[in-house]
């Protein structure tokens, strides 16, 4: 067994910002990522892409909360209230300093709330770190060796 046994996964990425999306993609390929990163660019787009079985199920999402058409508040409470998603990690990865959206979130289940860094070294590495932690620390429901 080697040091670093992760599987590449699968991360949904809930961005309608071009700007933070090019970010977020550089990170992972900063960071060398080896998971696959589907874009969708609203709220509407991403409960079409999580309920079409065609996609496959992602293993992570990123929310964000801004979102046009649905808002990622949302999304977040559409995904935790379906028996079929529920169980699927959703990081809140917004701008949004606000206590409210942070107590929101969490109320509506989000795994983690992560505030995005305006640095471009400092944001490359709070992807690293989502996605270490995602990938080599947590269990993934379908990512674990065998049933115990």
């Amino acid at each position: 067994m080697t040091d670093d046994d992760s599987q590449p996964i699968s991360v949904l990425l809930v961005e309608d910002d071009p700007g933070d999306v090019v970010l977020i993609e550089e990170a992972f390929e900063h960071n060398k990522v080896r998971n696959s990163l589907k874009i969708v660019g609203d709220g509407v787009e991403a409960m079409e892409y999580l309920k079409d079985p065609a996609n496959g199920r992602p293993d992570l999402v990123l929310l964000d909360l801004n979102l046009p058409r649905k808002d990622g508040r949302e999304v977040l409470a559409e995904i935790k209230s379906d028996s079929a998603l529920r169980s699927i990690p959703v990081v809140v990865l917004t701008t949004s300093k606000a206590e409210e959206d942070i107590l929101r979130s969490y109320d509506l289940h989000a795994n983690a709330y992560v505030t995005k860094p305006v640095d471009f070294n400092r944001f490359i590495e709070v992807v690293r770190q989502i996605d270490e932690f995602f990938v080599t620390v947590v269990k993934l429901p379908g990512h674990h060796p065998r049933p115990v």
